[in-house]
């Protein structure tokens, strides 16, 4: 019988049509999920006025579908270890873009907020399985590289929230928006078709045919036969899936991963969500005010795709340290009055190492964390920075009052806390012996054994 190392076999594969098709369904539903979670700071000036909302209002309305993103992470992450990334990521999918377009419905704050966490589940729940999806079958040259192109789909989604909202709620509504969000329905029967499972999934069902034809797909050069085994390091120790981020000496790196994902959350929340309402207070109109988010996001593409690109030739650690430093830099500088060409300058850095760090953190931390475990560890330190996104709306509706450059600096500080955080994380994941002895493999009778 034929011996086959999965992990080196898609480590070293060539990108092919194959990678570019997982990148391509992945990415689109990642600019989906990005247009469902900035909606809110694009129509938030208006419905302020409309519906006669507090700041301590509006800042709380928009972290209900934060909470919901807390514990979609919290709950589809780890779910997804146990039945598989394309199922949830279909659920997930459902649930935010389903119940976004129905949020163009609601007639009153409450009904609003309801229906924002209801969505947030999903928008939440999405992000642990495409990254654990991505790390799983890109090759490992390029793979920060490529989770980051894929996850500047998020970036992308949120200019089309802003670009969109700047021409359909003057003569549509801020509902109108909402509605757009609607599409993904439409494409479920195409995801389900052409989003593939991941091999680590089939060979744990024991669907070994599945495996082997995905795997010829990941590297052509390999052909399926019979009786092949397929040896895969999970990584699965004696504890459940929790307790092991903790173990082996992960305990340190793990709480320091939910430090930095907590405090960059905090920063990229509270610029989407009051960005343009900031800037309407410090006299530019709707329009132009909005155009910052649109900059802000259009950073953020430069700064995935570039820092993607550093992280595969330098350490994420290194790479993700010094973005989080000139992130406090830029924000700080927002503070200071400065003509329209320096100011959109600093919003485009602001958002290349704010959104593009936040990034290029689930790439680390997918990286980080062995295969049994992965969704899990993402899912987690997600769901916990979770709270650092929610507190983001309600800091920037404590401090709209005050002048605008205490905004500024409340919301650069965290990204000093994140860097530093960053910096005393391990710099690769350590496994106890029974989990680097763990080989999963599939032989003649079809069934996951353990070597």
């Amino acid at each position: 019988m034929r011996k086959v190392d999965v992990h080196r076999t898609i480590d070293e594969a060539r990108f092919n049509r194959f990678h570019l098709n997982v990148l391509f369904w992945c990415a689109l539903v990642i600019i989906f999920d990005g247009y469902d979670l900035v909606i809110y700071g694009v129509v938030l000036p208006v419905l302020m006025k409309e519906w006669d909302l507090t700041p301590l209002q509006a800042g709380s309305l928009g972290s209900a579908a934060l909470f919901g993103m807390m514990f979609g992470a919290l709950i589809f992450g780890p779910l997804s270890d146990r039945i598989g990334r394309k199922k949830v990521i279909m659920i997930t999918v459902i649930l935010f873009s389903g119940v976004t377009f129905l949020n163009g419905f609601a007639q009153t704050p409450t009904q609003f907020g309801v229906m924002r966490f209801i969505a947030g589940l999903g928008i939440g729940g999405v992000m642990p399985n495409v990254v654990a999806l991505m790390t799983e079958y890109m090759p490992k040259k390029i793979r920060s590289t490529m989770v980051a192109v894929m996850f500047s789909g998020y970036s992308v989604g949120g200019m089309t929230s802003a670009f969109l909202g700047m021409y359909l709620m003057p003569s549509y509504g801020w509902q109108s928006v909402f509605f757009v969000a609607g599409i993904p329905l439409l494409l479920l029967p195409l995801i389900w078709i052409f989003l593939p499972e991941t091999v680590g999934f089939l060979l744990k069902e024991g669907r070994k045919e599945e495996a082997g034809r995905l795997l010829a797909r990941v590297e052509p050069s390999y052909s399926p036969a019979a009786g092949d085994d397929f040896h895969l390091v999970t990584g699965k120790g004696r504890s459940v899936a929790l307790v092991a981020l903790f173990q082996n000496g992960r305990l340190a790196s793990t709480l320091m991963f939910w430090v930095a994902f907590f405090s960059c959350l905090l920063m990229v929340y509270a610029l989407g969500s009051w960005l343009p309402k900031l800037m309407n207070k410090a006299g530019y109109e709707l329009g132009s005010s909005l155009s910052f988010l649109l900059v802000l996001n259009f950073g953020a593409i430069f700064g995935a795709i570039g820092g993607g690109w550093l992280a595969d030739r330098f350490h994420l650690r290194r790479v993700l340290t010094i973005m989080f430093a000139i992130a406090a830099l830029s924000i700080s500088a927002l503070a200071i009055r400065n003509d329209m060409v320096v100011l959109y300058l600093l919003v485009a850095i602001a958002g290349a190492t704010t959104i593009g760090s936040q990034i290029l953190l689930y790439a680390y931390v997918a990286q980080y964390y062995p295969l049994a475990i992965r969704s899990t560890g993402i899912g987690w330190a997600s769901g916990v920075g979770r709270l650092g996104a929610i507190s983001g709306p309600m800091l920037g509706g404590a401090l709209i009052s005050m002048p605008l450059e205490t905004n500024f600096l409340a919301f650069a500080i965290p990204g000093a806390i994140a860097g530093l955080a960053i910096s005393m994380v391990g710099r690769s994941a350590v496994h106890a012996p029974e989990e680097e002895e763990n080989l999963a493999f599939v032989g003649e009778t079809g069934k996951l054994e353990v070597d």
